[in-house]
């Protein structure tokens, strides 16, 4: 019954889905973005062949990849495309373990044996022997979109393919390998079977609201997918009954990778095999919390995305290569959403990206000499900022205009260090603006943060929230729905003049935030949040859950948008510099407390350390995951190469066949569609990109709800609604009863529920005290332990469930009589101590009323079974019950039973009918379901 039930919610909800996609007017046929078909596998091994058996979250439809075990060097997989039941893929691994018996009826010694179990490949590798393939084996759930969940690599296994009767072994093979591993993969790589990480929100959504006439004729890669049979059919049914068209489209949009790192590692494969087999995975940050407001969930996401282009290490990757990709590039998007709505066409979604990247010029530092701050160094003049050009290029094709430089670099030195970069960097700036039209010119923002810093007069974050705000008045943000009632009924100011691009259903983000210092981190983390913050409360304003676009400090709100951030921050700094942030948001508020110095020196020192001795031996790993150098035995190894230029600098080894052009540095077509970005047009060129599936509207493939909630199967809800949230609204809030439970309410620091002070909760500080006081003597007197006891009753009580250590010698003192207190005075003190947090007094013995309300209850619970229903019973004197049920009369004992419409009834009586014997006549619908059914099950 609970399984009909659940299955009629989501007809339910697709339909509603549907009409909430009419109601918006886009006229057009209903799309979603298509699910793998493989999200769990098992490698199964004999001494020819590995067989990768995948299938699907329901394990109703099973595909078989068979690789080769007998080619020493080469890879050879088979992929028959065939879609095998699970009676078939039990009947298929039966024959293989008999055929591969040594003998024939042996069962000692099985044909077959099940090697390892995953979630998918993250690629094929090889360095001097044969191949090796590398499969993800456990996973965690780190956020969820609209139903779409974003998943972890916790673990991996790198299996070597060739057996040992052909292995040919080399003696720097092993080196290889652990270079190779030392890319930690369960470090901070995420990836999706349904949403495409390395592409935005605004990106995957208006994907899905192309025209219908790019669809009709798709490239050739997607024809493959349609039937046209099927396509014909579908066509003939709608316009012989005369409906309105409901086409489905399941679309796969290709990835956009540079921000893909294993690309390469599935290049070689990408052709042969089906595209379910295909996952690719992005290396950066990923966190969602939870904001609660007023009891309504809002998640708060951050995926960060870190470049594969020029990817590096601090002082080994500086600057930008001649194909104007730059050093620890990050695309970082804050995604916030109802999370009371799961659908992207019925629920309300909004983003906004800014973009990190070190300073787009030829520059390095010399590492040759130890020290805390290499000199820079421009290693080659670029007089027509042709560097720069490209790479603004890529921005105007990703983001469109227009593109905002906040360049933080220090601007008054005794010595020339950062003031190189900003002197180079501002002319190029200059350069390139006189060839574009005036509207879509690059904006240069130059502050110098750290001199403001050390400023008693200034405050650094008050200069930065100005810049954010007109930085996001300038771009706009994303979001999928149109204004609200409230937006007419109380307008602002700052919502009038916001720009971006403002479309039939929402808004869209023209143009981006760039941002850098020397590094990148520290400075930069800082004034990312600041204009995230900024770009949060018009996200919110845009969705009605406030009634001003602003957001002020110490709120629950954005407390937790900072942890978020500095979790982001820190994350970011460790993949690029070895250490965690350095400065802070409290750095610069100046209310960081006097121990965060000696953590900031700490952190210094660990940065310098992985720097000196660390970061040759990651570069190295980085090159050789990325597939920068490819071992051979014609080459250098890796570790005999002087430096890693020209690996990627490859055009510098060269002649360029077509120079490009000083003056018009832009790629053709972009300048016609600005200030929208090139690669969210839908023309023909980029609808190549996206293949086309036509599929039915309940097919497994597009089926989000059967996806998340999996009907079919029996979940817990542990599995189901557990993400592992970087934080929630619950713990910043106050503990204490009778404030403004807003998240938007300013509260003073001793009032919320994490301390200011060093980013502790209070149960870690509580640990904290107890280690420091474990070999104190005891305290003088009884009142100190009472008190103490007192602030720490709650916080030792969510350790274990146990009792407070703190509260035990109130315990033993009584018993053994050395306390001179009475019983009395004890219980006042135990009730005094629990009205500070509950607000309320507990009395020895409960009131009459109370004691007759709970002997109620207690009886209702024990004999609720037993009890007559034609009982009466007058609760009235006893205690006043409110109706909670949507029900007319409910009860423990009967509840009216819900309205049955008429189309309901009728199908009830023609199933009554039929198993009488009395068959009514079948209409079309009825032909056409059955002729589905028997083409799926017998076909």
């Amino acid at each position: 019954m609970l399984c009909v039930f659940v299955r009629f919610a989501a007809l339910l909800l697709s339909r509603l889905d549907c009409d909430c996609l009419e109601n918006t007017g886009i006229k057009m046929p209903q799309s979603a973005s298509i699910i793998s078909g493989i999200q769990k596998m098992v490698l199964y091994e004999t001494r020819a062949r590995y067989f990768l058996v995948g299938t699907n979250q329901a394990q109703t439809k099973h595909r078989v990849l068979k690789i080769d075990r007998t080619e020493p060097k080469d890879l050879v997989i088979i992929d028959d495309k065939h879609v095998y039941s699970q009676q078939e893929v039990r009947e298929l691994l039966g024959r293989l373990d008999l055929g591969n018996r040594t003998k024939i009826g042996q069962k000692g010694s099985s044909g077959l044996s099940r090697a390892v179990s995953a979630f998918g490949i993250v690629g094929f590798v090889r360095f001097l022997e044969g191949y090796y393939i590398v499969l993800i084996t456990k996973r965690r759930k780190m956020a969820d979109i609209g139903g779409h969940s974003i998943y972890k690599i916790e673990d991996t296994s790198m299996i070597y393919i060739p057996n040992d009767s052909v292995r040919v072994t080399h003696p720097d093979e092993a080196r290889y390998v652990r270079i190779f591993q030392n890319v930690d993969l369960s470090s901070n790589f995420y990836f999706s079977y349904s949403y495409d990480l390395s592409h935005s929100l605004q990106y995957n959504l208006t994907l899905l609201q192309r025209p219908y006439e790019l669809w009709s004729s798709p490239a050739s890669s997607a024809e493959e997918e349609v039937q046209t049979q099927s396509k014909q059919d579908c066509f003939d049914i709608f316009e012989d009954e005369g409906l309105p068209t409901q086409v489905v489209y399941g679309l796969l949009n290709e990835p956009y990778y540079k921000y893909v790192w294993n690309g390469k590692l599935l290049e070689r494969v990408k052709d042969i095999v089906h595209h379910d087999w295909l996952m690719y995975i992005i290396h950066g940050f990923c966190g969602q919390s939870k904001l609660l407001i007023y009891g309504r969930p809002v998640h708060i996401t951050l995926i960060a995305r870190r470049s594969s282009k020029f990817a590096g290490t601090r002082f080994l990757k500086r600057g930008a290569n001649c194909e104007g990709d730059v050093a620890n590039e990050v695309e970082t998007e804050q995604i916030v959403h109802d999370a009371s709505v799961m659908s992207f066409t019925a629920g309300s979604y909004s983003s906004y990206v800014q973009v990190r990247g070190s300073v787009p010029l030829y520059w390095s530092q010399d590492i040759s000499t130890m020290m805390p701050k290499p000199p820079i160094r421009l290693d080659q003049a670029d007089p027509y900022a042709h560097v720069a050009g490209l790479h603004f290029d890529q921005m105007l094709q990703r983001f469109g205009s227009p593109i905002i430089i906040l360049n933080l670099v220090k601007k008054r030195e005794k010595r020339k260090h950062e003031k190189i970069l900003s002197e180079e960097l501002y002319p190029a700036v200059i350069n390139l603006n006189q060839f574009l039209p005036p509207a879509n010119w690059i904006d240069y923002i130059a502050w110098d943060m750290a001199r403001y810093t050390k400023s008693k007069l200034c405050n650094v974050l008050d200069r930065l929230s100005m810049i954010a705000e007109n930085v996001v008045k300038r771009t706009g943000f994303f979001i999928n729905c149109s204004d609200f009632f409230c937006h007419t009924l109380r307008p602002d100011d700052r919502w009038g003049d916001l720009g971006g691009h403002i479309a039939a259903s929402g808004r869209v983000q023209t143009g981006v935030l760039r941002t850098n210092c020397v590094d990148c981190l520290d400075r930069t983390n800082t004034a990312q949040f600041m204009v995230g913050k900024c770009a949060l409360a018009y996200q919110l304003y845009a969705l009605g859950m406030i009634d001003k676009p602003k957001l002020q400090f110490d709120t629950d709100c954005v407390r937790l948008f900072e942890e978020l951030y500095e979790d982001h921050g820190d994350t970011l700094s460790l993949q690029y510099g070895g250490s965690q942030l350095v400065h802070r948001v409290k750095t610069y508020r100046k209310i960081a407390p006097w121990t965060q110095h000696s953590k900031d020196i700490m952190q210094t020192l660990s940065r310098y350390y992985s720097n000196a001795f660390s970061d040759a031996d990651r570069q190295d790993a980085i090159n050789l995951f990325l597939q920068v150098y490819q071992p051979s035995e014609s080459k250098p190894h890796l570790w005999e190469l002087p430096t890693d230029f020209y690996l990627h600098q490859k055009n510098t080894m060269a002649l360029p066949q077509d120079r490009r052009s000083y003056t018009l540095w832009w790629s053709e077509g972009i300048l016609s569609y600005l200030p929208v970005a090139y690669d969210e047009v839908p023309c023909e060129e980029n609808m190549k990109k996206v293949k086309v599936k036509r599929v039915n509207r309940f097919d497994e493939s597009i089926d989000i709800y059967t996806e998340f909630f999996k009907p079919y199967e029996l979940t817990s809800f542990d599995d189901t609604f557990c993400i592992a949230m970087t934080n929630s609204a619950r713990e910043f809030m106050p503990k204490t009863v009778g404030v403004d439970p807003s998240p938007f309410t300013v509260r003073k620091p001793e009032e919320t529920g994490k301390s200011v002070l060093g980013n502790k909760t209070s149960k870690e500080e509580t640990l904290l005290q107890r280690k420091t006081a474990a070999s104190a003597p005891p305290p003088p007197s009884e009142e100190a332990i009472s008190s103490t006891s007192e602030d720490d009753s709650e916080d030792d009580r969510d350790d274990d469930g146990s009792v407070s250590q703190r509260s035990t010698p109130i315990k033993l003192l009584t018993e053994s009589g050395e306390s001179n207190r009475t019983q009395e005075e004890i219980q006042q003190q135990q009730q005094q101590s629990v009205k500070e947090p509950y607000g309320l007094n507990l009395a020895e013995f409960p009131a009459e009323e109370d004691q007759l309300i709970y002997e109620r209850f207690a009886h209702l619970g024990e004999s609720q079974h037993r009890v007559e229903r034609t009982e009466r019973i007058n609760l009235a004197h006893i205690i006043c019950l409110e109706p909670v049920s949507c029900f007319p009369e409910d009860s423990i004992y009967a509840a009216l039973p819900p309205q049955v419409d008429r189309d309901s009834r009728d199908e009830f009586e023609s199933h009554v009918m039929t198993g009488q014997g009395q068959v009514r006549v079948l209409c079309r619908d009825d032909m056409l379901m059955y002729r589905e059914y028997v083409k799926n099950r017998y076909m």
